[in-house]
């Protein structure tokens, strides 16, 4: 329990002061690059080749929201057991290592496309297996992460909400209460005080406090913080048989609990200086499609190998844009035929060079359809940055239609844009580059030749 306490409890410095938007920030590591009380693992060093970007450098050059959905995915896969701040770490890099090795594959520290979409669906997988979901506690407002699977039993009152199991082996609490001149040693030293209680690790800061240990025959987590004269705990307990079941879980409700979240109004995300996807040439004469938010803005838009590429039309209810270079030689548009979309798709695209060490390679990714197959529909898991814009294949390696990339919610921390995969079918497709005058003329099925890297610079 002291390798979990030490990795879930050191999420904030200071709980009030958590919007929604945000995860906690983890206290500063030590000399060693670890945090207090976590034994060091042992690093593999290798020399990194020349122009070979380090893990670190790779991770650091990733977005915040993308390095907030891989910290997550990876603890609700057992690897990492750390603050989901979305800071890159020794910790981090050696997940991940540890990650590849688990699958047999290279411990490099950067996963590639397909390793990435693998972890993203394992972890999407967990999450749905234990109901896990991002919710107000209805009489305090505080924002919870809950496993509604494992205890799907709620009640409230003035006081706070308790979620159980049928059986109670898994119960959570968020309780509240007024308190006059809190101090969180004070709270800290009365939890301690509880009957059958047996503290094996402690961390008390001026603005919060946390304590696991044993409670009876249950392990529990504990984590306070108050506001004024506003007290609020969260209380963990579950049987040691749950361990493994549990334990990545109190992870993410430790960095999912807001205990007083700020009132903010919706923004939308910021728009990267350099965004990256994925074409798809549609004629020889120099008809791309791509995404309409990766173009979106752009004062220049780049096809390598070909050069500028102007944006002539878009389709705000599609999500669709419609690109043109002009002069180009040697396009092999692919051949849109009406695919069959109805479970696993094979998806050519181009990852984001940042995500993928600097490499500019097509590859392939499968995901499966979690909609009807009809119209626009998702997909998962959704594949990474740079896809947006690829090309979907069926089963027999016939066009399915366009994969889109699209913001939502995740786990781990308490508000984190990730991406969400959709597909626009090819009967979508075809309709809107035919209201544009664009006549399809491939008649290959080879879509990596048809895949084009979309760079948009902006302002």
């Amino acid at each position: 329990m002291r390798r979990l306490a030490t990795a879930t409890f050191i999420c904030a410095t200071a709980i009030a002061t958590c919007s929604a938007a945000q995860a906690q920030t983890a206290p500063a590591p030590s000399a060693q690059g670890q945090f207090p009380g976590v034994k060091p693992k042992p690093v593999a060093t290798q020399a990194m080749r020349p122009g070979v970007q380090a893990p670190a450098d790779t991770a650091n050059a990733m977005g915040q929201a993308e390095r907030l959905a891989l910290q997550s995915d990876l603890a609700w896969v057992g690897q990492y057991n750390g603050a989901i701040t979305g800071d890159v770490s020794e910790r981090m890099v050696n997940a991940i290592k540890e990650y590849q090795k688990l699958k047999g594959g290279k411990p490099t520290g950067v996963l590639n496309p397909q390793e990435r979409a693998v972890l993203a669906d394992t972890a999407r997988r967990k999450q749905e297996s234990v109901g896990w979901k991002i919710m107000t506690e209805p009489t305090s407002g505080a924002r919870v992460g809950i496993p509604t699977k494992l205890v799907p039993q709620q009640t409230s009152d003035g006081n706070g909400s308790k979620w159980t199991s049928p059986t109670g082996t898994v119960q959570v609490v968020l309780s509240r209460r007024k308190e006059a001149n809190p101090t969180t040693a004070a709270l800290a030293d009365r939890e301690k005080k509880e009957p059958g209680r047996t503290v094996d690790y402690s961390v008390v800061k001026p603005d919060f406090f946390v304590l696991s240990g044993l409670q009876n025959l249950k392990k529990f987590y504990i984590r306070g913080t108050f506001r004024g004269d506003e007290v609020r705990i969260l209380t963990i307990l579950y049987d040691q048989a749950t361990e493994n079941t549990v334990e990545p879980v109190v992870i993410a409700m430790s960095s999912a609990f807001t205990a007083f979240p700020a009132t903010l109004a919706a923004q939308p995300a910021p728009r990267r200086k350099v965004d990256y996807g994925t074409g798809l040439v549609a004629s020889q004469d120099g008809a791309i499609i791509a995404d309409r938010e990766v173009t979106d803005g752009c004062v220049a838009i780049t096809i390598p190998g070909f050069g500028h590429a102007e944006r002539v039309a878009e389709d705000k209810e599609r999500g669709l844009a419609l690109l043109h270079i002009y002069g180009a030689r040697g396009l092999k548009p692919l051949m849109l035929s009406g695919g069959n979309a109805k479970s696993t798709l094979d998806i050519v695209g181009i990852a984001d060079p940042q995500s993928q060490g600097g490499g500019a390679g097509i590859s392939n990714v499968k995901a499966q359809l979690t909609g009807n197959g009809s119209g626009d529909t998702s997909l998962a898991p959704a594949p990474g940055l740079g896809f947006s814009g690829a090309a979907a294949l069926d089963g027999d390696g016939k066009f399915a239609g366009v994969v889109l990339l699209k913001p939502a919610m995740v786990a781990g921390a308490a508000a984190v844009p990730a991406a969400q995969a959709a597909l626009v079918s090819v009967e979508a497709t075809r309709a809107f580059l035919a209201s544009h005058g664009v006549k399809p003329d491939g008649s290959s099925l080879d879509a990596k030749a048809a895949t084009v890297r979309v760079i948009c610079v902006r302002k």
